[in-house]
């Protein structure tokens, strides 16, 4: 597998073929992909919501139909559509139970290592809560993390991936109750296969020049 070749293939898909479902031991490895994706100090500050059902790709379409009707045939016509989104504020029981994890995983090889983990995310956490203000944001980049490692994984898989921005967030918190438990929406993907109507996949891709975007010291 060329992963660079990957990245120059894979684009963000206009139109999706109805007709085709992405095999379950796919999405298995996507979820899995997602499950995986790295967060700073291992906040994993997020949670997934799949919708693999005509149903439940339309409760989220009532989101782009709210100002982002343009949106809408993607998250209607995909295979599965996910939405990611990211906790609000810094939950205690959230860090405690990512610490419970990491000591059942046997991340720790004493006791003085656990302490020194859990200060380290503490210390970070504190710095965006209470110095600058900007938990929320910072726990939004590693939401993006996740969806960086979900699209370069989709299209890995041969699956396509289309990231939407495009939604009203109120509504869609709303319809799957992401607030009440802490959350709200952030992005939301678009998986399946393209259309033979994609214009999209016809055209080059067009990325700035490595003279460009790279410095070298």
């Amino acid at each position: 597998m060329d992963i660079v070749q990957i990245a120059r293939n894979r684009y963000t898909t206009k139109a999706y073929d109805r007709t085709r479902t992405i095999p379950q031991a796919v999405i298995d490895r996507l979820r899995e992909l997602l499950r995986l994706a790295p967060s700073s100090v291992n906040s994993q500050p997020w949670h997934f919501v799949v919708a693999a059902t005509a149903e439940g790709k339309e409760r989220i379409a009532q989101s782009t139909d709210a100002g982002f009707s343009f949106n809408s045939p993607k998250v209607r016509d995909a295979s599965h559509v996910i939405v990611l989104a990211t906790r609000i504020e810094a939950d205690q029981a959230h860090q405690e139970a990512v610490l419970a994890q990491e000591e059942r995983d046997g991340r720790f090889v004493n006791e003085a290592a656990k302490t020194a983990n859990k200060g380290g995310r503490t210390l970070f956490t504190d710095l965006h809560r209470f110095d600058r203000k900007d938990v929320q944001h910072w726990y939004e980049k590693q939401t993006y993390l996740a969806l960086g490692t979900l699209l370069l994984g989709a299209a890995s898989l041969e699956v396509d991936a289309t990231p939407i921005e495009g939604f009203n967030a109120e509504v869609l918190d709303k319809e799957l109750g992401l607030r009440a438990r802490g959350y709200t929406s952030t992005v939301v993907v678009a998986l399946g296969y393209r259309s033979a109507d994609d214009f999209n996949a016809k055209l080059p891709k067009s990325r700035l020049a490595d003279e460009v975007v790279f410095t070298d010291i």
